[in-house]
């Protein structure tokens, strides 16, 4: 019986990991296309002689990769903070301590 709710639980989890990874890539393909989008556009509003290598150009770019390397890090590196079963531990610990104020 218990075989079964590990295995549930087994699943349930590799199913919240695909979603988070399948929403890393989303994320991506969005990043790329808008700032394809963005580069046309700034290339297509140049005046004569300008120079495309303008801060004002890579701005979105920039502050939106911070945003995405995050996001990258949290989906594909999520122990690289808090540790290997981080997770597990602190909830293991908050069933413990509930456990023990009910007994209190």
């Amino acid at each position: 019986m218990k075989t079964d709710a590990i295995a549930e639980l087994q699943y349930k989890e590799a199913i919240a990991r695909v979603k988070k990874i399948k929403g890393f890539y989303t994320h991506l393909i969005v990043y790329i296309v808008v700032n394809l989008m963005i580069v046309v556009l700034n290339i297509k509003d140049l005046d004569v002689g300008e120079s495309y290598w303008q801060w004002r150009n890579f701005t979105t770019a920039f502050f939106w990769g911070i945003g995405l390397t995050s996001h990258a890090l949290s989906t594909f590196m999520p122990n690289w903070i808090f540790g290997k079963n981080w997770e597990e531990k602190k909830i293991k610990e908050f069933m413990e301590k509930e456990k023990s104020e009910k007994w209190e």
